[in-house]
């Protein structure tokens, strides 16, 4: 029992160390040795033993960091095929928003916001943290309301609005991280990002210039 409880808590230690460095250095130039050491770990292989690899690390803090938005968004599920763009893309933002309540998860936000190229929207290919899920449900019901629109223009539209919803929410997430004041309160802050994502999203095929 001693061992698995010291087990589990070197993996909650190197999880709290690698969402650290990869919020503030970037998951990119975040090594596996300095989230050991950030982790008080003297075992080199720690990453390994416990997550199979640096990528496994990252997909064990992305999958928590999905299951929140889950359960922040699992009231609103029964009644979302009834939404419409705006009241679709407030569920997905305020669901997300939840993250901004802790310093864990205004972290994960951060981290998240660099690998939203990951989603597999554009292939409509869920990434596993996804598959399955109210999340996953939601942007397809997203997609479905902007139907009119060619579908290479819709999938990559949806990609980048997805992409401006959590560059907004890591900006926003870094000033409270380090105590700058925002320009606007939270709720006009979310209510805004949820009218110029929807304004995005529906804006009207362009036509090719003929020049």
């Amino acid at each position: 029992m001693a061992r698995t409880s010291a087990g589990h808590e070197t993996r909650e230690r190197l999880l709290r160390a690698a969402e650290e460095l990869f919020a503030t250095r970037g998951v990119a130039a975040s090594l596996t040795k300095d989230i050991v050491r950030l982790a008080g770990q003297s075992n080199p292989s720690a990453v390994q033993y416990h997550f199979g690899s640096r990528e496994g690390l990252l997909d064990a803090i992305m999958a928590a960091r999905q299951e929140r938005t889950e359960r922040a968004l699992a009231p609103r599920l029964p009644t979302l095929a009834e939404q419409d763009l705006p009241g679709l893309l407030d569920a997905l933002v305020t669901a997300e928003a939840t993250e901004l309540r802790t310093e864990q998860g205004r972290r994960c936000l951060r981290i998240s916001a660099q690998i939203s190229h990951n989603s597999g929207v554009r292939t409509r290919t869920p990434h596993p943290t996804l598959a399955g899920g109210g999340y996953w449900r939601l942007i397809t019901l997203v997609e479905q309301r902007i139907s009119g629109l060619p579908e290479p223009i819709r999938l990559e539209r949806l990609d980048l609005a997805l992409t401006l919803i959590g560059a907004a929410l890591a900006d926003r997430a870094q000033q409270y991280l380090t105590g700058s004041t925002p320009l606007t309160d939270e709720e006009t802050f979310l209510a805004d990002l949820v009218a110029v994502s929807a304004a995005m999203l529906s804006a009207p095929t362009p036509s090719r210039s003929t020049s």
